[in-house]
């Protein structure tokens, strides 16, 4: 029987724990995640776990943030004045934003913190810094 090996397409189920049992993300009741192996699509320590695994094997594997989102970057928090917020926005601490840069890419950031004139936001991943676990199983290998 085949295992998965470097630049083989992938199918998986897998389900994203953190390491106080908090499910993340899951595949499990919706099609599963399917990639290209080596092509940096996902975490590394992912495409690590699921090397050499064979189909219908299952496993769980650990993910130390360095393998995963890394540490969180503190040059990706900053000060926003409110004056550059849309008018209508009343933010709030946890809220979602997109920000879009002039060259036209967009980035997801996090309200840490609501000042009188001012925003703190974060833009570094929410699992940034964090150890991950997935149950992983692998359903095809083309």
């Amino acid at each position: 029987m085949s295992q998965v090996k470097a630049n083989d397409t992938v199918k998986v189920h897998y389900t994203g724990k953190l390491t106080d049992g908090t499910v993340f993300d899951s595949s499990v009741d919706r099609e599963p995640l399917e990639f290209t192996m080596g092509q940096g699509q996902l975490i590394p320590g992912f495409e690590k776990g699921v090397l050499d695994m064979k189909v219908n094997e299952k496993k769980t594997i650990n993910i130390p943030s360095d393998e995963a989102y890394g540490e969180p970057r503190p040059e990706l928090i900053q000060e926003v004045g409110k004056e550059q917020l849309p008018e209508d926005l009343t933010p709030e601490v946890g809220m979602a934003l997109v920000s879009r840069s002039p060259d036209g890419q967009e980035m997801n950031l996090v309200v840490k913190e609501v000042k009188d004139q001012s925003i703190v936001v974060d833009a570094n991943h929410p699992l940034a810094g964090r150890d991950l676990i997935f149950d992983l199983e692998v359903l095809e290998i083309k």
